[in-house]
């Protein structure tokens, strides 16, 4: 079976150096005991470069190319890919036996997501998903995988399916090698923040290009992308080096009100620079009331709507057939969007769950 990686074509078998040396002596009729004496090898080195036993080394390659005229580096290249190919023979062998590793990972929708190539070859699948996580086999796949530590906001109504968090991370990890940042600046990052704040107003095709730029300026990559069935995870944060961040979200929430919750809370984990913290809501380990979480929570919070001016609103503030002209009111004296206050009030119970959801804008990516 020969073998794929990306667009490249692996044939399965390249001939040993020494049969193109058998060859070329006797097109020359020079015998092997000729080609001892004037190189000086061995009568056995040269016996076993010819039957492949032996491999061509680099002053074999130099002593080649003054008794035959032939170059050096084209025997040192003619060994390299010999070897190559051996390596990848023994690499087909070894990787035919974890064909199954394959399904577990939803391939179907990464193919359609334009993520990886999508083919009906078991083991170019194979091969095609080791070059898309960067791992040199499955078992590095498990070793370096499995050990991540990453902040996660996910849905804890529901069971996560781990090797499809793992694609969806791997897939934004990818688009901010993409995104070109200066060094990470918590100075920088604070002051676009509050640029972005203003952007709550604005539709998708507006506030996104421009709130990628603004981190991008203070060294953090801001990544939107598709969720994968069964991930359920709204955003994640974690660091890609020691000078920058990446803030990666899903389109799971379509509404504004929980986007630009989840945004806000991810830039507080950026502030905190705990780069080894994992927070797995809904998980054995994960600890909702962890303080990093708490604290995280309560930026978003206070960062969109000042608990003062909240205070001060509900001083007033009643759910009845004047709440929709109210909530538009506060709103454009905070400057944000009203369904972003609508969410806030919902949760604080001020609000019941089906009051007012007009105001909140249902975002339609693109």
């Amino acid at each position: 079976m020969n073998s794929i990686t990306g667009n490249q074509y692996m044939p399965d078998y390249v001939s040993p150096p020494g049969e193109t040396l058998l060859e070329v002596l006797e097109e020359r009729g020079m015998s092997q005991a000729e080609l001892v004496e004037r190189t000086g090898r061995p009568k056995k080195t040269i016996s076993e470069i010819i039957n492949g036993k032996a491999a061509i080394t680099p002053d074999t390659a130099l002593q080649l190319e003054r008794v035959l005229g032939i170059p050096s580096r084209f025997w040192n290249e003619r060994e390299r890919n010999y070897q190559d190919s051996l390596a990848r023979q023994r690499e087909v062998q070894r990787l035919e036996q974890h064909l199954t590793w394959v399904n577990q990972f939803p391939v179907k929708e990464m193919v359609k997501l334009g993520w990886i190539e999508g083919t009906k070859n078991k083991l170019a699948q194979l091969q095609i998903l080791l070059n898309f996580f960067a791992v040199a086999s499955p078992e590095q796949w498990e070793t370096y995988w499995g050990s991540r530590h990453v902040a996660y906001r996910k849905s804890v109504a529901f069971v996560s399916d781990g090797t499809a968090i793992t694609a969806w991370l791997r897939s934004g990890e990818l688009s901010a090698e993409r995104i070109q940042c200066r060094p990470y600046s918590s100075s920088k990052f604070k002051k676009a923040l509050g640029e972005i704040r203003s952007l709550t107003i604005q539709p998708p095709a507006i506030f996104q290009p421009q709130m990628v730029t603004l981190c991008a300026e203070a060294g953090v990559a801001v990544v939107l992308m598709p969720e994968l069935p069964k991930t359920r995870v709204s955003g994640v944060t974690r660091w890609l080096g020691a000078h920058k961040a990446l803030i990666q979200m899903s389109l799971r929430y379509k509404s504004n009100d929980h986007f630009w919750f989840t945004f806000f809370h991810e830039a507080r984990h950026i502030f905190q620079e705990k780069k080894d913290e994992m927070f797995l809501e809904g998980q054995a380990d994960y600890d909702p009331n962890h303080p990093l979480e708490v604290e995280a929570n309560e930026f978003a919070g206070n960062f969109l709507i000042p608990p003062v001016l909240l205070s001060r609103f509900l001083t007033t503030f009643k759910s009845g057939r004047s709440a929709s002209v109210d909530i538009r009111n506060f709103a454009a004296e905070l400057a944000i969007a009203p369904g972003i206050v609508v969410g806030r009030l919902q949760h604080d119970n001020k609000l019941p769950r089906n009051y007012c959801n007009d105001l909140k804008e249902r975002f339609d990516w693109k």
